[in-house]
């Protein structure tokens, strides 16, 4: 393997670990053992394990973002593209998915370098909300005195009912989740109970 081979390699194995067993429990001892190799190699191409953490999660988190980003662009109407963002927000797409970001924010307090990537991934799906809002308000579509506050609450309450559906799935289904977020966005933004809900022939 060239190099850069060798680290992504290491990061795909990294990423596996931390699915099976969480973030916190992750050590460079583990990722070797999953690749057949001594942890030497791992501290060869990583500086520390909070730096490898954070690239494996820098990693898999972007690429959900990319692919909400990329399923935006079916559409250029303002509220279209806001209910495609509730069908793809990815974080809550799959149980593993929303895990990662949960062993994300919990361990950040005590991992700089995971904490900085989180905070980055974080404000780059808030923008992505709060930009989507604005193109609403700009075409009369949506009304909001505060569109990167709404995005956040939107964000806020999205995680956090996703935490429930992923912790509790028994009282919680993530299909309610979503209704309810998508609910609380429409009374935000002025727009009729229902103007969320992506039509069946644009989903993917």
């Amino acid at each position: 393997m060239t190099p850069e081979q060798r680290r992504a390699a290491i990061v795909d194995a990294t990423l596996r670990v931390m699915i099976r067993q969480g973030i916190a429990a992750s050590t460079a001892r583990d990722v070797a053992a999953e690749m057949g190799t001594s942890s030497g190699l791992i501290h060869h191409y990583f500086a520390s394990m909070d730096d490898l953490l954070a690239e494996a999660f820098d990693r898999v988190a972007s690429d959900d973002l990319a692919r909400t980003v990329a399923a935006l662009d079916a559409s250029s109407e303002p509220v279209e593209r806001l209910a495609i963002f509730f069908a793809f927000y990815i974080r809550a797409d799959e149980d593993w998915g929303m895990q990662l970001w949960l062993d994300a924010w919990s361990e950040a307090a005590r991992r700089p370098a995971l904490q900085q990537t989180s905070r980055r991934l974080n404000e780059a799906w808030q923008s992505l909300v709060a930009d989507l809002i604005r193109d609403g308000m700009r075409s009369g579509e949506m009304t909001c005195d505060a569109p990167d506050a709404v995005a956040w609450r939107i964000i806020s309450l999205l995680d956090g009912l996703a935490l429930q559906a992923v912790a509790h799935a028994d009282l919680v289904a993530r299909e309610d989740a979503n209704a309810w977020a998508r609910g609380y966005a429409e009374d935000e933004l002025a727009l009729e109970r229902g103007a969320l809900r992506l039509r069946a022939s644009h989903r993917a």
